[in-house]
């Protein structure tokens, strides 16, 4: 494979997803930066081109993916940014600024919320398919996440997409009655039954593509970071302790 069909191919999901915003004057390194990639890869939607952490690089963000591209555009790099000395994964930790920012807008009022007694100690942001294996086995360990004091706050990820069987499980799930009752059953493979209204999932589901959810769960800390894939209530309490998550603030 080429790597301009190697970046295209990675880069045509996060364009969908990129909401593209006004640019001001860019430096001769940003310009340079941004007509590489737009050659390359006409369709992309930028978001933001800053200096890389790495001398003589521009950092490109596109959707929920960093390229890094040379100050004078002639070469452009793909992967990860590692810290050696720090031991740091540099794209994430860039990429997670964003995702804490978009996730943050998500009212509490939006979200199907498993809290333990008192105050949690942790907060993470689950986006789950009611049929997926794994995100039922996580609920199936709910009391045990919440007797580590961690909250599990979920938005629905439906990966058949919508107009599909689990999209319908989701929507319906929402319009239940008792909510977390519903969704709890659903989790254990009853199938709710069919109910409209007004709803969020549409809203999940696209939030879920622009911070780069590519499969269920997907787990992210207060601080956007994203530490899963299914982690047994132990592994997350030692995920969020190393991470020192501080308390998510939803908006709203």
């Amino acid at each position: 494979m080429s790597m301009r069909n190697s970046f295209l191919f990675t880069a045509a999901f996060a364009t969908l997803c990129a909401s593209g915003i006004a640019h001001a004057a860019d430096t001769p390194a940003q310009a340079a930066a941004r007509k590489a990639l737009t050659d390359l890869v006409p369709q992309a939607s930028i978001d933001a081109i800053e200096a890389a952490p790495m001398a003589g690089f521009q950092q490109v963000i596109v959707g929920s993916q960093i390229v890094y591209i040379s100050d004078d555009g002639k070469y452009i790099l793909q992967g990860k940014l590692l810290d050696t000395l720090k031991q740091r994964d540099l794209t994430e930790a860039r990429l997670a600024i964003d995702v804490k920012k978009k996730l943050d807008t998500v009212p509490t009022s939006r979200r199907i919320i498993f809290a333990p007694a008192g105050k949690p100690q942790y907060k993470v942001t689950v986006f789950t398919d009611i049929d997926c294996g794994y995100c039922r086995k996580l609920h199936s360990q709910i009391a045990e996440y919440n007797k580590r004091g961690i909250e599990i706050d979920y938005l629905f990820f439906p990966r058949s997409g919508p107009g599909t069987e689990s999209f319908d499980k989701a929507v319906s799930v929402w319009c239940a009655k008792d909510r977390k009752a519903s969704f709890t059953a659903a989790k254990a493979g009853q199938t709710p039954p069919l109910v409209k209204c007004d709803n969020p999932v549409t809203q999940d589901f696209e939030l879920g593509a622009q911070v780069g959810v590519n499969g269920t769960p997907a787990i992210y800390a207060a601080d956007g970071s994203k530490i899963g894939g299914y982690l047994d209530p132990d592994q997350m309490l030692a995920r969020l302790k190393s991470l020192d998550a501080p308390t998510l603030t939803n908006g709203g």
